[in-house]
């Protein structure tokens, strides 16, 4: 099963960016979505596009995240910005729920953001 790539985390101060990126080995096919995990809580999913690139986000990080996809690199990115110390997780990169193919998780990339 494929496991996805997830790069570019790292310790921002509050109202910094960062970008990531996740790559697929063998392509990205359909929705794609972005996760993130902090401490003690649930996995959650913040961002997803789908192959025709219309966009959905969690409240949130609306107006603040933006995810894209290069198919052409088998690449999804989530460009973050103002970020805030509650944007601490580890982000993963999957399809959505209900889709008919989910990758296996990968190890995810940790983003904190100091006060």
């Amino acid at each position: 099963q494929v496991q996805p790539v997830e790069s570019g985390g790292g310790l921002v101060q509050a109202g910094g960016s960062l970008r990531l990126s996740c790559v697929a080995s063998g392509g990205i096919f359909g929705a794609m979505g972005w996760y993130r995990q902090a401490a003690g809580k649930q996995r959650e999913l913040v961002a997803t596009i789908t192959s025709f690139r219309s966009t959905n986000y969690v409240d949130s990080v609306k107006g603040r995240f933006t995810i894209s996809r290069d198919n052409t690199k088998n690449t999804v990115y989530l460009q973050m910005n103002s970020l805030k110390p509650e944007d601490t997780a580890v982000y993963y990169c999957n399809t959505p729920p209900g889709s008919h193919y989910n990758y296996a998780w990968g190890q995810g990339t940790q983003v904190t953001v100091s006060s």
